[in-house]
Order: C-alpha cells, then structure tokens, then sequence
C-alpha cells in the first residue's frame, strides 16, 4: 500500500508541471485570441465618395463630408456626412463587426437620394481604415458613442445658420451596428425608427459569431472560454445586455426587423426577438431577403435594389 501511494505521489509530481503547462499555454491562447478579435480586421474603404462620384457620374458625392466628434469618453469618432434639407430628420448607418462605413455609402446615398434626410455613416469604434480607436467593446461603448455622434448632428447649421437637422432621427444597423441601435435607442426621445439587420441576441452572441468565422470554432468547450474570456479582458465595459430586455424599452418607436438567407443564424436569432418588442402595431419584419447587410455589398444589382428599397421606403414613411 505504501509503495503505491509512493507512486501516486511520483506520478502526481511529474504529470503536474505538464498539467500547468498546458493550462498556461490555454490560457495564453485565449488571451491572444480575445486581444485579436477585439482588433477587427481593418482594410482599404470598398469606395469613398470620390470614388463612388466617378463610379455613378454624379456628383452628389462629392458633397459628402468627413467628419469628426467626440465620444463621451474622449475618444474621437469619425464618419461621412451628406447634409439634407433644413429641418429634415437624420439617419445613422452603423455597419456589422469587420465591416466599415463604406459598406453602406450606396445606401445612404440613395437614402438621400429619395428623402432628402442627413445621412451620417459612422465608423464604429475599431473599424475602418487606421481607427482613432483600436479596439472595439462588441456594443459596450458603442452605444455611448452612438448618443455622441447624435450629439455632433444636433450642432449642426444649414447655410442660413438655423439647425440642420430636425427633432426625429432614425438609425439603421446590421449585427454589432444594430445592436449598438438598440442599446441607445430608449434613452433618447429623438430616435423614432430603427431598421435592425441581422440582430444578435446580446453581446456574447456577437462575440460568438466572431470566433466562429475567425477561428473556426464550433465546439461548445472551446466558445464558452473563449467567451469568458472576453467578458473578463472588457471588465466594467461589458454590460452583455440582452436584446430582449432593450427592445422593451422602446415604447412606441417604430421598428423593421431585416434579416436574410445568407446568414442562418442571425436570422433565426432576430426571428426569436420579435416577441420582445412591445408594440406590434409598431413593428415590421422582412426576414424573407436573399440577402442581408452581411452580403450587400456584393450582391447583385437586383438583389441589392430588393434589400435596399423596402428600408428606404420605411424611413420614408414612418419619419418624416
């Protein structure tokens, strides 16, 4: 009995620094993984307004403006700006995680385009070109920085020195940007529509998306870590508010949930918050599009003209 408890113990010391190894090593591997993610991947812009001007004959883009403002927490944001009519409600177009405001520069052009609104296509903190921030919180800063650059299009002046925009604005996002929407929606009155694309659950849910198409992980054992781990490098920033609970607080706001075929998971998820939402007369769902906010900037003309005309229609209708 002895002699087997001495080499339990033998046996104990000599697997023990393996054991520690290997879970400093995992621990090392979270880490690295959780600090990439939160580096999103950054790429020359699809097309700048110059650009598009040349693209489309017109020169309405070339009165696009860059912009920059202030976050609430001293950062600085940045953004395209296409100024409307005095007066005229604004809208805010907030792209997907690995995305950046030129994803939707023809969207908001035809936005303007039809309604005559300002459009102010944003870069989400981490994204874009060379960011001011390098990092993004997966929606928990992103929200405050949204109610920023609300903030920015309240100082605006028309040329004769009156107020741009007017009292109503709309938001428009896709996953990570609609998201941010959502959690800045019910603490400002003047946010009255939203269209939300490809609507992730809460934040986890974004963050587990991100791991899946970055590193291809689909087990369980592996995303929950992983997740964990996340929510412990963004301590104090990571609020993980469900989507459900944000979207009661949107009294009577008007809503269109978009989702698309070609991405099944985010269908499915925004399909399961329309319960949630606390007006229904109020509420809108286009879940039946060939395409989502994911894949528009490579769609077909058709089917980009299919994505894009029932959202234009939408603010069109329900904000002015």
């Amino acid at each position: 009995m002895a002699t087997r408890q001495r080499l339990g113990k033998r046996l104990v010391r000599l697997l023990f620094p393996i054991l520690l190894i290997v879970i400093v090593a995992f621990l090392i591997a979270l880490a690295a993984m959780v600090y990439g993610i939160s580096r999103p991947p950054r790429r020359a812009y699809l097309v700048t307004p110059a650009q598009f001007s040349t693209i489309s004959g017109t020169a309405v883009p070339l009165k696009v403006t860059d912009e920059t403002w202030r976050n609430r927490d001293g950062t600085t944001a940045r953004g395209w700006l296409l100024r409307g009519a005095e007066g005229a409600p604004a809208v805010v177009l907030l792209h997907r995680y690995g995305a950046d405001r030129s994803y939707l520069l023809n969207l908001g052009m035809k936005l303007n385009e039809v309604t005559n609104f300002t459009v102010l296509w944003a870069d989400l903190r981490g994204h874009g070109l060379n960011p001011p921030v390098k990092w993004t919180s997966f929606g928990g800063r992103e929200g405050d920085d949204l109610r920023a650059a609300l903030d920015f299009l309240r100082t605006l002046k028309s040329d004769g020195r009156r107020q741009l925009v007017g009292a109503r604005v709309g938001l428009y996002g896709v996953e990570l940007g609609a998201y941010t929407a959502l959690s800045a929606a019910g603490s400002d009155d003047a946010i009255q529509v939203l269209v939300l694309d490809s609507l992730p659950r809460d934040q986890s849910d974004i963050v587990d998306g991100v791991l899946r198409s970055q590193f291809r992980i689909n087990a369980g054992a592996l995303v929950v870590p992983a997740r964990l781990a996340t929510e412990a490098y963004f301590f104090g920033q990571y609020p993980n508010k469900k989507s459900c609970e944000l979207a009661g607080t949107l009294g009577t706001r008007r809503v269109l949930l978009v989702a698309g075929e070609d991405n099944a998971y985010l269908r499915e998820s925004t399909k399961s918050l329309v319960p949630c939402f606390p007006t229904p007369a109020n509420l809108e769902i286009r879940t039946d599009l060939p395409i989502s906010g994911f894949t528009l900037p490579g769609g077909t003309g058709e089917q980009g003209e299919s994505y894009d005309r029932p959202i234009i229609d939408f603010f069109n209708k329900n904000l002015r």
